[in-house]
Parts: C-alpha cells; structure tokens; sequence
C-alpha cells in the first residue's frame, strides 16, 4: 500500500464552489493580506493537503514546539515551522477570531481564521532551523527580511493560484490515485532543485532497482540566484526519462515550494511531504537541502535517526562518481579502485561549463540532458 498520510488523515481545505463564491465577494469587506510566491505556494500546500496534517498556518505552541523539538505539540515529526508573517498594522488592526483575507496577485486567494497573533525571535528560528545566524545563508538572509509578528490559524482556499506548469502538476489526491492504478506499492521519491546528472540518475535507478516506481518531485518557485530555473529543470527530466527509464516506471510531477536551504531539517520536511503524496521511501542525498558549507555532507542522514516514528523509509545512497578503471557510475561501497581513477560529478563544474556554452561530458551528462539544457539562452535564475 502506498504510504498513510502525514498524522492519518489527507487534509482538505478547499472551499465548495458555491461558499467559495459568497466568500470571494465577503473577502471585500476583510482585512486583507497581500501574499508573497512562496506564502500563496503554503496557502495551497495545506489546503491540497502536501502539509497534511496542518490545517493552517503555525499557533504559537506548535511554532515553538517545532522549533524546539522538531515536532509538533502532539508529539508528530515536524521540522520546519510553517509561518505566516504580518506587520504592526495587522496586528493593531486585526483580532483573535476575526477572518481575514489572503489575497495573491490582487486577487482572493483563501480565509484565514485568526487564532493568534505573536511576535517572534528571528535570531532564534535562524539559530535552530538553519543551525547558523550567518546572513550570508539564503535562508537566513530571508528570515530577517520577514515581518515582526506571525499569524497562526486555519484557513480555507477560495481559488486557485495560477501555476505556469499546471501540465505537469499533481496533488496528493492524484498522485495516490496514479500509484494505485499502475499497482505501485512500493514508491521511492526523489527531491531535486537541479537538472539531472549521472550521479542523480545513478541514485535513482538503485532506488528504482527495490521499488515498483520512482517519483520524481522537482520544486518550483523561489531559488537562489544560480540555481537553475523551472523551465530547464521540468524540460531536462522530460528528456532524461524519456530516453533512459522504461515506460510507466516514473510518475513526474512538480510541486512549487520554496527552497529554504536548512540541511538535515529540510530533509526530514521533504519526506514528510513526498509521504503525503503517497511514497513509501524518500532518497536522502549527499548534502540534502545544503548549501554553502553549512552542514556536513551526511548530517541529514544522522537526523533520520532521531526519527524512527516518521512513517516513510529513508533511502541513504551514497555520492555517485564516474570510475574510469570501473568505467561506469559506481560509490564508495562497490568501487574498489583508488582516487585516481574517480571522477566525481561537480554541479559548480557543470554550471560553468554550461554558462560557457560547453557540453558536459558523457560520463557527467546524457547527450539529451544537455542538449536540451544548452537550448535555453540563460538556464540559471538571477
């Protein structure tokens, strides 16, 4: 059976078409809250249920728990504090109880059920979420960007946000129901904010080898400057199964969530939501959700430890490299040749060599990958 959701239960918090009507025209009359990408990207996570079993944004006893713990009040695995922040004037504004609309691109996009409005340490949610208050980290450059106070409460969707890639999107209702139809019981899934190399083909295909389908789940949405953007990711994944995984044996779907960049708990994050979407395995990379040298190359395979209760199997697989002596893609843990014969694949290396205009070698790079990757006149975000 593909995996239980989250806390048992998929959420849904999707207004009827009918109440979604009268409440866009009573959102009119509401304090209203402008959305960012990303916030409007949450919005829609809890209500098709990728954040089950949150029903809303973060009161102040689960937001300090997650912190604290890295679960929430009820004892259940969860990592990263999902926050809605709001300004002084929201808060002098608005009170306990009220309803307030969230509004994305100047359109209603759902009702938020005020339960509490509290002020936060930003030092503190960097300290423990990104393990560092270093502003040079993304993650952490964002958070104290944010505003003063959070917002925590349920909230009901009203519309949909536009999706560019709407093609090539599935909810956790459909995912679950896609598995189920192809007889998938055992389902590995796959993060990734990159085009594929080797290496991550490598991964994937070992993990493939045990399951019965792979599920490849890139983010779309915000990402740091030189990450490569949606279009590139989405059209190089096309042409790599396409080309070199046998039919029906990945299901591909985006998910637009921002990237945070916090390492060993963004990992045990991504699980917890791939298991909503129905897998039963979850590959952990080499540097899961890393960036810069802030966390150990491995470290987010020590957190899964500390979680026996999370319900869906991590999958440690080690760095792939090209060995010429091997003259294949091999690991550490069945390659038996010295560093001299290792070519290890350098997603730096490969950037540069793609910003010049270079094609990657085939050991680094399927021919299709790339071709497809070189078509596009400026592949990386700015």
């Amino acid at each position: 059976m593909v995996s239980k959701p989250h806390g048992g239960r998929l959420v849904e918090r999707l207004a009827s078409e009918k109440l979604a009507k009268r409440l866009a025209e009573e959102a009119k009359e509401m304090y209203k809250v402008e959305l960012s990408e990303g916030l409007a990207a949450d919005v829609a996570n809890i209500a098709h249920g990728v954040y089950s079993p949150l029903e809303g944004f973060l009161t102040r006893e689960d937001y300090q728990s997650v912190l604290d713990n890295m679960r929430l009040s009820n004892d259940l695995p969860w990592t990263i504090p999902i926050v809605l922040d709001v300004d002084e004037e929201f808060k002098k504004n608005v009170k306990e109880g009220d309803e307030v609309a969230l509004y994305y691109k100047g359109e209603p996009l759902a009702i938020l059920y005020v339960e509490e409005i509290y002020p936060w340490d930003k030092e503190e949610y960097a300290k423990k979420v990104f393990k560092t208050t270093d502003p040079n980290h993304p993650g952490v450059a964002r958070t104290y960007s944010r505003k003063e106070y959070l917002v925590g409460g349920p909230i009901l969707m009203i519309k949909e946000m536009p999706e560019p890639f709407e093609r090539y999107r599935l909810w956790p209702k459909e995912t679950r129901v896609l598995f189920s139809e192809r007889g998938w019981k055992r389902i590995a899934a796959f993060q990734t904010r990159n085009v594929p190399h080797l290496g991550h083909e490598y991964v994937q295909k070992a993990a493939l080898t045990f399951t019965d389908g792979l599920f490849i789940n890139p983010l779309v949405g915000w990402k740091k400057p030189g990450d490569f953007k949606d279009e590139v990711i989405i059209k190089a994944y096309e042409a790599l199964i396409k080309h070199y995984y046998p039919k029906d044996s990945v299901a591909f779907s985006v998910l637009r969530m921002e990237m945070r960049y916090a390492g060993p708990r963004e990992a045990i994050h991504h699980a917890i939501v791939r298991k909503n979407f129905g897998a039963t395995h979850f590959i952990v990379g080499r540097d899961h959700a890393g960036v810069g040298n802030y966390y150990g190359p491995y470290e987010a395979w020590d957190l899964f430890k500390e979680f026996p209760d999370l319900g869906i199997i991590p999958l440690f697989v080690r760095e792939a490299f090209y060995c010429k002596k091997c003259g294949q893609m091999v690991n550490e843990k069945i390659c038996p040749h010295p560093e001299e014969y290792r070519i290890r694949i350098s997603g730096t290396k490969l950037r540069k060599m793609i910003m010049e205009g270079k094609k990657p070698p085939e050991y680094m790079m399927r021919p299709e990958v790339a071709e497809v990757v070189l078509s596009f006149k400026d592949p990386f975000v700015r």
